[in-house]
């Protein structure tokens, strides 16, 4: 695939002709600075296709724990969904939906996967619109680093969760639907494998306090001291 023919970019700000020329051409494999520079930029006449030109690259590098945003992952969430993938073709759709759901699991059953599973999560909800299938793919999978995964994952989602915030930014602006998702399926599916995990007696309160609301909240004398 490669970026239309006549797209632009500036010259002063993004790189040279002979850079974007690059892009015009299929196969060519781009330096790490081009890459970067290329899926961060959101000024695209036609993000999708440029977004086609570098995924395979791309994907390889974020697999490999290469690509280092300058702001957190949720620059690559964003340039995932700008280029609007799940309207490309049949085949090149399924591919992005294939290539997101193997890293997902690759992630789970990882023991030092090269980006943690909280910032993969986001990744991939954000890219796809859609939180559901991949809590149900964690849900469903009955591996010890899953569920050392979804220790950490609540250790560090906890204090959002316990605040009724999303705790990463949502590029659709549902944060609201995104959270009650995360904090239903987090108090519902998480104690029982921390407690096999033996998490820390903490840690499991603020779990259950997660799926409990208002004054049952607040009033819990296991609520944390947040200063």
């Amino acid at each position: 695939m490669t970026a239309r023919s006549d797209e632009n970019q500036c010259s002063c700000h993004w790189g040279s002709d002979e850079e974007l020329a690059r892009l015009k051409v299929p196969d060519l494999e781009l330096d790490p600075d081009l890459l970067r520079r290329t899926w961060q930029a959101g000024d695209w006449d036609d993000h999708g296709a440029v977004l086609r030109r570098i995924l395979p690259q791309f994907a390889r590098a974020l697999v490999s724990g290469l690509v280092e945003p300058f702001s957190g992952m949720d620059e690559v969430e964003h340039s995932i969904a700008r280029g609007r993938w799940q309207q490309w073709p049949p085949q090149q759709s399924a591919a992005v939906w294939e290539f997101l759901h193997a890293w997902w699991a690759r992630t789970l059953t990882g023991t030092r996967p090269s980006v943690p599973v909280h910032e993969v999560l986001a990744l991939c909800a954000e890219a796809s619109a859609t939180l559901t299938p991949w809590l149900a793919s964690w849900e469903a999978l009955a591996h010890p680093m899953a569920d050392r995964h979804l220790a950490e994952a609540a250790a560090h989602w906890e204090y959002d969760l316990l605040m009724d915030e999303h705790p990463w930014e949502a590029w659709r602006g549902n944060e609201e639907e995104l959270c009650s998702e995360l904090a239903a399926w987090l108090a519902r599916h998480a104690p029982a494998r921390l407690r096999a995990r033996n998490a820390p007696e903490e840690l499991l309160h603020r779990v259950r306090l997660i799926g409990l609301t208002g004054p049952d909240r607040w009033e819990d004398p296991h609520w944390p001291n947040y200063p």
